[in-house]
């Protein structure tokens, strides 16, 4: 409202400047402050594209991360499944094992029990054996005696190169050799056997 009260009497003291009306000359900002807004907007462009770098620069290592995350939570999850299969495929093969090993004791035991069976039903040999194993040392020598009565053999009657003990011994040489000469009580001979 001031200027428009000043606009029909011009500037007070001088003349308004050439191409300008006086309202125009008084408004018109100095230009030492058009630079420093100048360089302000600018600044402020300047700081804007640098949070808004910064915020790409977050916004891709956020991104990243979360992939690097979500491959990593894959990784797991897999590797978990493959440690649940593998944990199955033991837990199987152990009831197996389990399985064959419970199947090897029940022949086992039941092998023993016919052992058990076939010693029991071999003991009376086995002392019948070792009676005999006792036995046989008067054996071995009854039977050497045996042998040797047997390789000798039976002795021949009237032989003169075989005297029975305390019997006659062979004519003498003046003997007249007739039989009415033998002593009838001579003993007779036997052999070995009784």
């Amino acid at each position: 409202m001031g200027g428009a009260a000043c606009a029909g009497s011009g500037p007070p003291g001088g003349v308004a400047g050439p191409g300008l009306r006086p309202t125009e000359a008084m408004s018109a900002p100095p230009a030492l402050q058009i630079r420093e807004a100048n360089a302000h907007l600018m600044a402020l462009h300047r700081r804007v594209a640098e949070l808004e770098a910064q915020l790409d620069t977050a916004e891709r290592t956020v991104h990243e991360q979360a992939e690097l995350l979500s491959r990593h939570d894959q990784q797991l999850r897999a590797a978990l499944d493959e440690l649940g299969r593998a944990k199955d495929r033991e837990i199987a093969a152990l009831r197996e094992q389990l399985l064959t090993s419970e199947a090897t004791v029940r022949s086992l035991q039941a092998t023993v029990h016919e052992k058990d069976e076939l010693v029991q039903r071999l003991q009376p040999r086995a002392t019948l054996l070792q009676d005999i194993c006792r036995c046989r040392p008067p054996l071995a020598g009854l039977l050497a005696t045996l042998a040797e009565a047997e390789r000798l053999g039976p002795l021949q009657a009237g032989d003169p190169g075989h005297p029975l003990p305390g019997g006659p011994g062979p004519p003498l040489a003046n003997s007249t050799g007739n039989e009415e000469d033998t002593d009838p009580l001579q003993p007779a001979v036997f052999g070995t056997t009784v």
